[in-house]
């Protein structure tokens, strides 16, 4: 394996998470534990029309409660997601701005596509009421970045502030970028994650153009089952996750709470295809290699993957392979699940969501399962813990994430 040069550790302190099965850290852990499912018939828009009318939707819950009402209106759904989840991840994290340099503490929220129902909204105004009905917030409430740019606004953060942007794979690269940031001195803490709301016509038009997500719509609680034999697509979900990530002398130094070790990262790219992955595994096995040279461990030592596991026929047999090939015969002791399974897809939320997962996963010594495993795959053949969450001695955790384009990341997370 490579040797890395020394750099500052990094942990993590604060974490929010707004989901389909919980608006708060607790509720959405609570749920992935019992083998809740948050997918249901769409409510947001008329899908009577669509191949796949099923989606895991935030139900229930109001921005207005958490965020200037006045902000509410002029930003998209998916701001509203990682705004409220962000305050969440600072209050858990219990970090002072006032105690803090402003200049040291910075923001990489990520989206996959940013502001899906602003686009849609506003173009409908275009069409049937003249441009200049168009709101003159349609530009800052679609774009990607706003989401960071309305969390440092409110933190008075003035550190490194951007968005990633890479599709199914945007909330590990934004974890994993502001993790080199921290390691190599460019701040001290940064808030990051990813969020998003594209439960549109649009967006659902053109995934099932695509014909990448299920259309098992008569059982949506069932329809999302990665690595089992009928799965059939992808079902989309929506929220943020976001954490708060420090360095560990400057965590030591206020007193924080810290609940894992941030290890190692690596990033990658198929240059296979736009939409598939490639076959061999190849993109991702390299990324989880390297985050294994990163972290500076050995396959064996890993304990538990949190797959990208989709329930798309070409990528839970791929990821799968690429396992397979970079842990040898470890992979038949390693436990993996999908909680996608439960969340449906957050797409630039997804490493946002999954990378909590990991951490209570260590916290807890609980491993959430992969519900819906009914038909075993022969090609997908490893530890899914299937249905029901696992006991376990967990030390070390993976999260894989993948998105079109060919874009994979791979993080790791270490007990401290």
């Amino acid at each position: 394996m490579e040797t890395v040069s020394p750099h500052k550790r990094v942990v993590i302190t604060g974490m929010g998470a707004i989901a389909s099965i919980g608006h708060t850290v607790d509720e959405f852990w609570a749920s992935l534990l019992a083998g809740k499912c948050g997918i249901d018939q769409i409510s947001l828009f008329d899908a009577k029309d669509y191949s796949c009318r099923i989606g895991a939707e935030v139900r229930g819950w109001d921005p207005a409660q958490h965020m200037d009402p006045k902000e509410v209106r002029r930003n998209d759904r998916y701001t509203h997601f990682g705004f409220c989840a962000a305050k969440q991840a600072v209050a858990h994290a219990r970090l002072d701005m006032a105690k803090e340099d402003p200049d040291r503490v910075g923001v990489i929220i990520g989206s996959g596509i940013g502001g899906m129902l602003t686009i849609e909204t506003q173009h409908k105004i275009l069409l049937e009421r003249g441009p200049r009905r168009v709101s003159p917030f349609m530009i800052p409430a679609l774009i990607s970045n706003m989401c960071s740019g309305m969390v440092a606004i409110e933190l008075g953060a003035r550190g490194p502030n951007f968005c990633v942007v890479s599709a199914c794979a945007t909330g590990t690269h934004a974890i994993g970028e502001s993790f080199r940031m921290i390691r190599s001195g460019e701040a001290d803490v940064m808030v990051c994650g990813g969020s998003e709301a594209a439960i549109t016509p649009l967006a659902y038009a053109g995934f099932c153009s695509m014909k990448a997500v299920s259309t098992n719509n008569d059982n949506p609680q069932k329809a999302c089952r990665p690595f089992d034999l009928n799965r059939d697509g992808f079902i989309m979900g929506e929220g943020a996750g976001i954490l708060v990530i420090e360095s560990l002398e400057h965590a030591l130094a206020r007193g924080a709470t810290i609940l894992c070790e941030l290890a190692g990262y690596a990033a990658t790219c198929d240059a296979y295809h736009i939409t598939s992955p490639d076959p061999e595994g190849r993109g991702l096995s390299l990324a989880m290699s390297r985050a294994l040279s990163d972290a500076r461990l050995q396959p064996r030592e890993i304990d538990y993957i949190n797959a990208h596991g989709t329930s798309t026929p070409y990528n839970d047999k791929f990821e799968t392979l690429a396992i397979k090939k970079v842990f040898g015969d470890h992979a038949r002791q390693l436990m993996v699940s999908s909680t996608k399974s439960m969340t449906g897809h957050l797409l630039g939320a997804a490493g946002g969501i999954e990378a909590i997962v990991s951490v209570k996963t260590l916290q807890s010594g609980e491993v959430p399962p992969t519900i819906n495993y009914e038909t075993p795959d022969p090609e997908c053949d490893l530890d899914y813990v299937p249905n029901v969450k696992r006991r376990a001695d967990v030390r070390t955790v993976m999260s894989n994430n993948l998105g079109f384009g060919g874009q994979n990341a791979a993080i790791i997370f270490r007990k401290f």
